[in-house]
């Protein structure tokens, strides 16, 4: 049973000027789909669409087996608030999801040791680095274990380590059932990590599939996903 499932017949910020056309795909349990695809061909459109932030959009958007799973996102650009340390904000995200105080604080604890980030935790994450305040976001989306994780541009910001604690935890939590749906322009950490990918052009889907079947359709059969990619779109 699909995690997502996503049939987008239209969707854009303006009734009269749609950016994506007739993109649909899935998600499943421990699979990583990556979005990727040149600038301005769609893809925060798609992704909005998915989130139900876009104003305008034609299509259907359904998470878990009832239509109604759960799900972290976490954007390219951080999210943060000016008055609240980093500690209030993954209180504000657990009392959000209704965690309890003992599992709250116990994944709280780890995640921020994974990260290396317990010496600022009753710091301002708005006076933080690009890098930590995606660690952060990071940390708020998988301390709450859904059965979807929406990642826009991950590694924005990431320095080597961080990387690696990323991919790992990603690679656990897949591990764990849950699905990941990834947008990034990374292609050659996609092209190990990634399951499937949506690759998307102008507003369409030009090809989609595993990375053997990507090669497939670019005709380039000993190509990287670059290569694909460049020939693709």
């Amino acid at each position: 049973m699909s995690i997502l499932k996503v049939n987008l017949e239209q969707a854009g910020y303006d009734a009269q000027e749609m950016k994506i056309h007739q993109i649909s795909f899935d998600v499943q349990p421990g699979e990583l789909v990556g979005i990727i695809g040149p600038n301005g061909a769609g893809k925060s459109t798609a992704i909005k669409s998915i989130l139900g932030t876009m104003r305008h959009v034609k299509g259907s958007v359904s998470f878990g087996q009832d239509g109604k799973g759960k799900y972290a996102y976490v954007p390219e650009q951080p999210i943060l608030y000016d008055t609240m340390t980093l500690w209030e904000h993954l209180e504000l995200a657990a009392a959000a999801y209704n965690m309890s105080a003992e599992q709250f604080k116990a994944r709280a604890d780890e995640l921020l040791t994974r990260f290396q980030l317990n010496d600022v935790v009753h710091h301002y994450p708005t006076s933080f680095s690009k890098g930590m305040q995606q660690k952060l976001m990071l940390i708020i989306a998988f301390m709450l274990q859904p059965s979807l994780y929406i990642i826009d541009e991950p590694f924005v910001g990431l320095d080597p380590r961080a990387t690696k604690r990323f991919l790992d935890m990603l690679y656990e939590e897949r591990v764990r059932g849950a699905g990941v749906l990834m947008s990034t322009h990374v292609l050659d950490t996609a092209e190990r990590i990634c399951d499937r990918f949506i690759l998307i052009h102008q507003g369409r889907i030009v090809a989609q599939g595993t990375f053997e079947e990507i090669r497939e359709q670019s005709s380039l059969p000993a190509g990287t996903l670059m290569d694909c990619f460049e020939v693709l779109t």
